[in-house]
Order: C-alpha cells, then sequence, then structure tokens
C-alpha cells in the first residue's frame, strides 16, 4: 500500500470513529508524560517557593519590609518603626533611673506589662511596649512634618550635619570591627533582631539629624523684646534673682549605735529629741556669737561645723534655707537660726540681684589626650600621662598656629573647630552661645569673662578635659535675660515640637508591629 493509501485510509478511519491501537496507545503515553512534566513542574515550583520562604524567614524580608505605621499617607517598615522604638525605649531607660520603681521590668515582654493607676495616671491602662510605641511614632510624625516644612522652605542644613553622621557612621563600623563582626551582625547583638540593618540605621538617622538642625535654627529664630522679658521676669522674680550668703550647717540628727552582737541600734525617739535639741541650742549660741560681732566662719571652724558662703545662689522651692533667703522682707546683713526637718542654718543674708553682666560665645577646639597603654598601679604611668598631656598641648600649639598662618578668621577658625576638636559643640564650628557665668569649668570660665577680653582673642586653656584652643567671638545678652529668654524659648520650642504632629494621621499596621518591640 502507498504512503498516501494508508494516510487516506487513516483519516477515513479517524471520521468514522475508529481508533487505531497502536496510535491510542501512543497518545495515551504522551497524556501520561505530560501530566508527569507538569506535576514534577509543580513540585519544582513549590520546592522554590519553599526554599524562598525559608530565606526571606531567615533574613527577615518580610517582617522589614512589611508596614508597621503609615503617617499622612507615607508608609514605614517594621524595620524603621523598631529603629524609632528603640531610639524611645532606651532613652526613656537612660532618662529615668527608676524606671523599675514604676513597674517596669526590662527582662520580660513591655506587651505583657499594664501600667498601674499607682505610676503616672495619664497613662494609666496601657501596657509600656504601648506607651513606648506612641512616643516612637509621635517622634516619626514630629520628623516627618518637620522634614516636609523644611524642603518647602528651602532649608540649607549646616555641614556640621553630614560631618555628624559620618562620624557617628563611622564610630558604628570602628564597635563593629572591634567585636569581630560585620556593622548589620553588631547593630543585630545590639538591637536583640535583625530587623534594623546598616541601611535603616543610616537612613534613620540622617532624617533625625536634618530634624535636629531644623528644629535648632527654628528655636534659634524665636526672639523677644524687652519688654517681654521684663515682663516675664517681674511676674517671677525668684526664677531669674541670685542671692549671696553665708550658712553654716548643725545636725541635729541623733547617731545610731552597735549592740554586743554588732547590730545597729536605731536611736530612741528620746534621744531624737535631745540631739535636735542640742543642735538648735548650738545655733542659737553660734547665732548670738557672730551678732556679737564675732565672723562666722571662725565660729563654724571652732565648732567642727559645715560652713558655706555662695555668692550666686539661685532660688529652689520648698527649701527652708532658701524660701528665707528669697523672701521679699530680707535686707542686707539679716541673720537668723533656720530649721529643716532635723537640720539647723545659721545664715547670713547679704544681697539680692539680678544678673546684669553680659553673656558670651565663643568658640573652642578640644584637643583631649591620647588614651594610655598604662594602668594606674603600673609602674611608668605618672610619665606617660604627662608625655600624653604634652603631646596633646603640642597638638593645641600646632593648630592655633595653624589657624593664625591662614585665613585666621571666625570662619576659618569654626572650619578647623570641626575637623579637629573632640568636643560636641565641633557641629556647630565649636561655637557655645549666652554663655553665663559658672556655665563652664573654672579655667574656661575664667579665660572667657575676664575683664579685658576681647572679640578676637585667641588662647589655649588648659582643663580637665584637656586643652582647649579658644576664640573669643563677643558679647551677647545679659545674663537675665539669657535666662528668661531661655524659659520663653523652652516654651514655644514645646509647643512647637507638639504642634508638628498634632494633626498628622497616624495608621497602625498590625502585621507589621508584631515585630516591633
Amino acid at each position: 500500500m502507498s504512503a498516501s493509501r494508508e494516510k487516506q485510509n487513516r483519516q477515513e478511519q479517524a471520521s468514522s470513529g475508529w481508533i487505531d491501537p497502536k496510535t491510542a496507545r501512543e497518545a495515551q503515553q504522551r497524556k501520561q508524560e505530560k501530566r508527569s512534566n507538569t506535576l514534577y513542574g509543580i513540585i519544582a515550583v513549590v520546592f522554590v517557593l519553599v526554599a524562598a520562604a525559608a530565606i526571606l524567614y531567615r533574613s527577615n524580608i518580610i517582617p522589614k519590609m512589611s508596614t508597621a505605621a503609615t503617617i499622612d499617607g507615607e508608609k514605614y517598615s517594621a524595620a524603621e518603626v523598631s529603629f524609632y522604638y528603640q531610639n524611645a525605649y532606651r532613652s526613656f531607660l537612660s532618662n529615668t533611673s527608676y524606671f523599675s520603681y514604676l513597674g517596669m521590668d526590662t527582662s520580660t515582654s513591655l506587651k505583657d506589662q499594664t501600667i498601674s493607676e499607682d505610676t503616672v495616671e495619664t497613662i494609666t491602662g496601657q501596657t509600656w511596649y504601648d506607651f513606648i510605641l506612641n512616643q516612637a511614632l509621635t517622634q516619626m510624625a514630629q520628623i516627618q512634618t518637620a522634614l516636609n516644612q523644611a524642603e518647602e522652605e528651602g532649608f540649607t542644613y549646616p555641614a556640621g550635619v553630614q560631618a555628624q553622621y559620618d562620624d557617628s557612621m563611622s564610630t558604628l563600623e570602628s564597635a563593629a570591627q572591634a567585636s569581630g563582626v560585620s556593622v548589620n551582625q553588631y547593630l543585630t547583638n545590639v538591637f536583640g533582631n535583625n530587623l534594623i540593618t546598616e541601611s535603616v540605621y543610616g537612613d534613620q538617622l540622617m532624617r533625625m539629624l536634618q530634624f535636629d538642625a531644623y528644629a535648632n535654627a527654628h528655636a534659634g529664630s524665636l526672639s523677644y523684646d524687652e519688654a517681654k522679658l521684663e515682663e516675664t521676669y517681674a511676674a517671677n522674680p525668684n526664677d531669674y534673682d541670685k542671692v549671696s550668703y553665708e550658712s553654716v550647717t548643725i545636725s541635729g540628727t541623733a547617731p545610731s549605735t552597735t549592740d554586743e552582737e554588732g547590730n545597729t541600734v536605731e536611736p530612741t525617739e528620746e534621744e531624737t529629741a535631745a540631739a535636735k535639741e542640742a543642735a538648735k541650742s548650738k545655733a542659737d549660741d553660734m547665732l548670738a556669737s557672730f551678732r556679737s560681732g564675732s565672723e562666722l566662719g571662725a565660729l563654724a571652724e571652732a565648732q567642727d561645723a559645715t560652713y558655706n558662703e555662695n555668692d550666686r545662689a539661685s532660688y529652689s522651692a520648698g527649701s527652708a534655707l532658701s524660701e528665707w533667703l528669697f523672701d521679699d522682707a530680707r535686707t542686707a546683713g539679716d541673720s537668723a537660726v533656720v530649721e529643716s526637718g532635723s537640720t539647723y542654718y545659721v545664715v547670713v543674708f547679704h544681697d539680692r540681684f539680678r544678673e546684669e553682666y553680659d553673656s558670651i560665645n565663643v568658640r573652642h577646639i578640644l584637643v583631649q589626650p591620647s588614651t594610655g597603654t598604662l594602668s594606674s598601679e603600673d609602674e611608668g604611668y605618672d610619665e606617660e600621662q604627662s608625655q600624653l598631656s604634652a603631646d596633646a598641648k603640642l597638638k593645641a600649639e600646632e593648630l592655633l598656629e595653624q589657624w593664625r598662618s591662614g585665613e585666621a578668621t571666625e570662619e576659618s577658625f569654626a572650619t578647623l573647630a570641626m575637623q579637629e576638636s573632640t568636643d560636641g559643640s565641633k557641629y556647630d564650628g565649636g561655637l557655645y552661645s549666652r554663655v553665663c557665668q559658672g556655665d563652664m569649668v573654672e579655667a574656661f570660665n575664667d579665660w572667657c569673662f575676664d575683664p579685658a577680653r576681647q572679640s578676637g582673642d585667641t588662647d589655649i586653656v588648659e582643663t580637665e578635659y584637656g586643652y582647649h584652643v579658644m576664640y573669643f567671638v563677643g558679647y551677647d545678652l545679659p545674663a537675665w535675660q539669657v535666662a528668661v529668654t531661655d524659659t520663653l524659648k523652652n516654651e514655644d520650642y514645646a509647643a512647637w515640637e507638639e504642634g508638628l504632629a498634632a494633626e498628622s494621621t497616624i495608621t497602625r499596621g498590625d502585621f507589621g508591629l508584631k515585630f516591633v518591640g
């Protein structure tokens, strides 16, 4: 049979419904092969998906990328929210030394700890987790709003922002290297999970630094005329005035004793009353002697009592001594015995005044001695410390000479400070503004407030922190006005910062938040 005829026969058979057994078996085999291939393909896809899920699980990509919060339409991942949560949590612990007294147990989940009404009434009923999370989300809303405002205004961030960011990231990298791990692993070790990567940390750190710069610029823009300053001062003069006085402290506390077995025995009520009465009698006698012409310091020394002389004391509400000193009826030379619990003060009032001297603005470059290799018990320790100090002094002298040989301007000094200083003020070009008496350590303070000081003066000053290359900028507001201005600024800045998040819409992502905290 010819091939054409065989083909024609197959077509006729097929059209009549007849099926060739061989052809049927081949078709069935192809179907089975197709089903097997499809099945194996599905199995392979499932395997790939399982493997991918395992990788995602181990890498925390899902938790990292899950939306944990949305603020005014801008989404934040669990990793980003975790950054601010950790920041708020650690800030709370560092600023609240009595957090355990408040009932927070850091060894267990904060999600399971409800704040009792005995702690803080305004947050009663929340868990500690919710309390910390609310702080974090509020901070995020404030930062987002402020940065949006800064962008709309065309705000230019100072060079110190980038410098501080670079230093912070460099410090992070050095810490990781010292621990023998990568930066990501170091952050995992620090925060207890691998949500916060180097990228997340860096991005949010920059946002915080930019916020600080914008906020500081806002605070710096706040100013008040003299009428406002006088009005604020007059409303609460005790908050701004200073007093000068001298006093002797006489304790009326009965001492405890020890029994034959070495146990501490507390004084009886009779012994306590007798000790207090004896102290009062001693104080009365000392006051009488003073009023008869004796010097208070000499009387204190003769009685082995504590003598104090203060030229610019501030008001302390609730203190019996302070209340007496700041009484409007006080006049120079007034003296008295002031009782405070079981303590008596023999006190002499000299003066009450408003600080009219001008505050100062100063820049500096701090050069700290390097850390030595010897401990204080090692032989040669003192010699090593002396050499390290000498080296720091030499570097300070070289920096001052470097500045003098250049443009020798305030701007060039600020640039050098940002490059070389080890003090936090370096990011502001080493600037301290509106410094008042007593704000700085003694040697630094004395140089700044030398009556002969003039704008542009430079020098090197040694303090316990190292050697300071000084640049005197000039004089600013009177000290009392600085204090009043600070009060007004604090109030206005707090209101401004709170207002940043007042209108924000914060939506929590329940799934994403499961990975935070």
